[in-house]
């Protein structure tokens, strides 16, 4: 992370003030910044220096950025931005502030009944909007979807979507962990469409319900090989509250085939919506689905597999075939996938076997490990499987934190240097983690048309935030109302942050200055006061040295202090010298 922070501070591309950074993937580093222009807040995703020239890399990353630019939902991270020329190459997003889903999960266990039908909801309605201009997401995973506090979800992520009518990221690029998530065709390396999906949110129902996967293994070949083969375990075997209907519902979007599963997010929408009415509720099994050639196929509780020939004409070939599932040469590209991650699972396993062979002399997998120092390190989506591997069984807990970022471990338990017997498989050495969430936030509220007062003593007192009033005359507000702030409303603010109110001064007044009008003539001085919004008073003559008809005197002295327009200027004119008369003229003879 250190070698992306000299971009803190920085403006990017002369236009976002990047601000921190946010998180750190394999591919890419977030940040947060703040866009002048639009006044607002937003999340930068930049692809890695060391990435920036891979070819695939960058393929995908433009491919999230077209996947997500064809979308409007609002459970789906908005992109607002795009720049893929030169050696920046940046997505610029909607700025959520929460956790993913699979962190609230791995923090709460089993969710509540309530919680999967309004999570599950938001899931399906972006799914249906993205299956609906022809976009298939293809990694559908707790991972990739955000939760905000208010219980909004945000599904995120589409590198590896397949978009309509244009080439997308292949199986074998995508990250090993979705193995535990993805359909029986997607791991056979079958062709993909949008029931893909589904599937992907029949795995997350389930653990949703369940708090464990439907399938687990000790490797992710074994896993994706259950996802073709395997039957789950219902979820009411796991977790008795669990609702017949929900079971029903998870297993219908599990099923093996394509063609036995739901067809369209609006079917699952559709169970949800009763469900969420009437828990009781079941539901009869969909139609078997058609084997195209051969007639009607049977299926049994929807799962039946669509085959090439009856399976109640030959039931020993049906067996085999149900055993083979979507298995044979397609299983290559997985198995491809996935060796680099076997094979550092089989050099960590051989070390510690190695090591009983030649001081121990026993063959087993037992062994003494001394707790490592977690403090400062960063928390990603993957590390409780690779620590795992290592013998650590990892609970996490969160907290805010002044002084960490989100996401770096603030605390353990046990301490390092302690010493735990681990029998890898069996017996693991249980470790909690205590994460950073980051300075504590806040989502800012809309506080329009409230009296700044009010509003700023709220902010202070309440959300712990330093406010500062900007007086503005506005034709719409009356004077002394907020008509805008920024952050503005719907922004995540920091505590301890500056809050900026924009107070009406209420309908503009127009304002002039006074000009000089000593020495002007009376149609130039005229002229001039209808130029400044100004008005005519009172005029009078008197005789002068001054030339007749200028100005000698004027009842407000020239100023630029502005004052109301109309105001009025009462004027004095020469009439000339004054003339002579004819006693004085005698006098003079």
């Amino acid at each position: 992370m250190d070698s992306y922070e000299r971009f803190t501070g920085q403006v990017l591309d002369g236009r976002y003030k990047i601000e921190k950074i946010i998180g750190v993937g394999g591919m890419s580093v977030v940040f947060r910044a703040y866009d002048p222009v639009m006044r607002r807040t937003v999340a930068i995703k930049r692809l890695k220096d060391d990435v920036a020239k891979d070819t695939a890399a960058v393929k995908r990353f433009i491919n999230e950025s077209r996947a997500v630019s064809m979308l409007s939902h609002p459970n789906i991270i908005s992109i607002y931005d795009v720049s893929m020329s030169g050696e920046s190459k940046y997505i610029v997003m909607e700025y959520v502030e929460g956790i993913t889903l699979k962190n609230y999960m791995m923090k709460k266990g089993a969710l509540t009944f309530p919680e999967i039908i309004s999570f599950c909801e938001q899931i399906l309605r972006a799914l249906a909007h993205a299956h609906s201009k022809g976009i298939v997401h293809r990694d559908i995973k707790p991972q990739n979807i955000m939760l905000l506090k208010n219980g909004l979800i945000k599904v995120a992520d589409f590198g590896i979507a397949k978009l309509p009518n244009a080439e997308t990221v292949t199986m074998t690029d995508k990250a090993i962990g979705t193995v535990y998530y993805i359909s029986p065709e997607q791991a056979s390396g079958l062709p993909i469409d949008t029931r893909g999906d589904l599937y992907s949110t029949g795995v997350l129902m389930y653990e949703m319900a369940t708090g464990q996967l439907p399938f687990s293994g000790d490797t992710p070949v074994s896993v994706a090989l259950m996802q073709v083969n395997a039957t789950p375990t219902p979820p009411s075997k796991i977790n008795p509250n669990i609702p017949l209907g929900l079971e029903q519902t998870i297993l219908t979007a599990m099923e093996k085939s394509p063609d036995a599963r739901f067809q369209k997010a609006e079917q699952i929408l559709s169970r949800l919506e009763k469900l969420k009415k009437d828990p009781t509720v079941t539901f009869k099994p969909l139609p078997a689905p058609i084997v195209h050639g051969e007639g009607k196929g049977k299926g049994k509780d929807n799962g039946a597999l669509n085959s090439e020939s009856n399976p109640d004409e030959n039931p020993t070939a049906n067996k085999a075939a149900k055993k083979r599932g979507f298995v044979g040469k397609s299983m290559f590209p997985i198995i491809l996938a996935v060796a680099s991650a076997f094979l550092i699972v089989c050099i960590i396993c051989g070390y510690y076997l190695l090591a009983r062979v030649l001081f121990n002399k026993e063959l087993d997998k037992t062994f003494i490990l001394t707790v490592d120092d977690f403090v400062g390190r960063e928390y990603y989506d993957g590390l409780d499987d690779e620590l795992r591997e290592l013998g650590y069984a990892v609970n996490v807990e969160y907290d805010y934190n002044d002084t960490a970022e989100a996401g770096i471990i603030i605390e353990q338990t046990p301490e390092p240097g302690e010493k735990r017997r681990v029998e890898l498989g069996k017996h693991y050495c249980e470790i909690t983690f205590v994460v950073s969430r980051g300075i504590e936030t806040f989502i800012m509220p809309d506080f329009t048309m409230q009296d700044y007062r009010i509003v700023s003593d709220k902010l202070t007192k309440q959300y712990g935030v330093i406010t500062k009033i900007e007086e503005n005359n506005n034709l719409a507000v009356a004077a002394g109302l907020v008509y805008g702030t920024s952050p503005q409303r719907g922004s995540t603010v920091t505590t301890g942050d500056t809050v900026i109110l924009y107070v009406s001064l209420g309908p503009q007044t127009l304002v002039t200055n006074i000009p000089d009008f000593l020495g002007m003539t009376e149609l130039k001085a005229k002229e001039l006061l209808i130029k400044n919004n100004l008005a005519v008073g009172n005029v009078t003559y008197e005789y002068s040295d001054k030339p007749a008809g200028t100005i000698i005197s004027q009842s407000r002295s020239a100023s630029t202090t502005p004052v109301k327009a109309g105001t009025t200027i009462d004027f004095v004119v020469s009439l000339g010298p004054e003339p002579q008369t004819d006693e004085n003229t005698n006098e003079r003879q």
